[in-house]
């Protein structure tokens, strides 16, 4: 059985105008729906990448095996668009640590697959959460 992420969108009214037509999955508010997957309901059918949009797929190896340095400036929302699709260590306000792999970045949210020391998961969070990152 697929399960659906646990994350939300948000700003449902960005997702709207970024991919117009869309809807949410059923009982979870938020979620983009693509309709006509087969089998899976509510995901797209794209050639090569089944059930997912191209390109945001989990990375197929793990990341880098060092720990970079934090840089003392901190993160604003939009710089991390540049990280996107490329493997990412973030610090959170809250002083956690991890490798990311960012693949959607909104207004005040990232979505993409988080390392969790043995297997990408995937994973979203509010950039305001974001104490700074620095990607590869």
């Amino acid at each position: 059985m697929y399960m659906y992420p646990t994350y939300h969108y948000e700003d449902q009214a960005y997702i709207e105008r970024q991919f117009p037509g869309l809807s949410v999955f059923p009982g979870i508010p938020g979620l983009p729906q693509f309709p006509g997957q087969p089998g899976i309901p509510g995901l797209p059918q794209f050639p090569g990448q089944p059930g997912l949009p191209p390109g945001s797929q989990a990375p197929t190896a793990p990341p880098p095996a060092f720990i970079p340095q934090q840089q003392s400036a901190s993160a604003f929302a939009g710089a991390i668009s540049f990280c996107l699709f490329r493997n990412t260590f973030i610090w959170l306000n809250n002083g956690a640590r991890f490798w990311y792999y960012p693949i959607f970045v909104g207004p005040r949210s990232v979505a993409g697959f988080r390392w969790n020391g043995r297997f990408w998961t995937i994973f979203g969070i509010d950039t305001r959460q974001i104490n700074s990152f620095t990607c590869f």
